[in-house]
């Protein structure tokens, strides 16, 4: 399948990298069908949107940065999306890079949890203090280093 990209151009995509969130994400409700693709710069991942070429958002594994990030969600959220098993899962936070050189950030808060198997995914609201939207993601390297083994 071809897919227009907002990085890459038109590429071909194989039909295992399609995901589709029901419920669309947050202010894109109406954009339902995604492609996951690999960036070409690990560890980042890009989520574009099939019908809207200049809809894309850069993903990173929250856990890469964050070790002791956790996600309470509820056991049914997670069957919204077949989402027994927590190894069926992959989840991602869409990061932020802002034009005018701030900080780096990732959406702790609103992680995406994808059923690696179905390829259907969900946003998730995460009502845990600790999780925010903007979380700076080389500060929170930086402290994960220092921090005591």
């Amino acid at each position: 399948m071809k897919v227009a990209t907002k990085a890459y151009g038109v590429v071909e995509v194989d039909e295992r990298q399609k995901i589709q969130f029901p419920l669309g994400l947050l202010g894109f409700e109406q954009l339902k069908d995604y492609v996951l693709l690999d960036a070409e710069q690990q560890p980042f991942y890009w989520l574009q949107s099939i019908d809207v070429e200049r809809v894309a958002f850069i993903l990173v594994n929250p856990f890469l940065f964050r070790p002791d990030y956790e996600l309470d969600i509820a056991d049914q959220e997670l069957q919204d999306i077949g989402i027994v098993d927590p190894k069926d899962a992959l989840v991602f936070a869409i990061v932020t890079i802002p034009a005018d050189g701030s900080p780096m950030t990732a959406n702790l808060q609103g992680p995406l949890v994808i059923n690696k198997d179905a390829h259907v995914g969900k946003q998730m609201i995460l009502m845990d203090g600790r999780w925010k939207t903007k979380h700076d993601i080389v500060a929170e390297l930086n402290a994960a280093r220092k921090a005591p083994c």
